[in-house]
């Protein structure tokens, strides 16, 4: 159950990071109007504020990171029920008591009749 829900929180977090890397400007968006223009300090990243997008990303990689660390420990560990449906049936037979009921037996056969050794009168 919880190993579920942090695993829902890690594939949302990834979505988001991909989504907002992909809003963000590179650092090289204006190399076209940087040369010439006097502004080629923008062009090689000097810059000097980082946006409410950098900063979402900086939080979102942080979650990303720990969720990653707390998945790698749940999976680690070794879990207390049963990985196989063989583990399964094993563990059902030995925690079953047996019942104190007779197994049922086969059929049988009705036995021959024998005949009476007194003759009729």
């Amino acid at each position: 159950m919880l190993r579920g829900i942090i695993l829902g929180v890690h594939v949302l977090l990834a979505l988001m990071i991909v989504g907002l890397v992909l809003l963000q400007r590179g650092k090289g968006a204006e190399a076209g109007a940087g040369f010439g223009s006097g502004a080629s300090g923008t062009v090689f990243g000097a810059r000097g504020t980082s946006t409410l997008f950098s900063k979402l990303t900086a939080v979102f990689a942080a979650m990303f990171f720990a969720t990653s660390l707390t998945l790698a420990y749940l999976g680690a560990r070794p879990s207390a029920e049963p990985a196989s449906v063989l583990e399964r049936a094993t563990q059902a037979a030995t925690t079953t008591p047996a019942s104190t009921a007779p197994a049922p037996t086969a059929p049988t056969a009705p036995a021959p009749a024998v005949p009476n050794p007194t003759p009729p009168k």
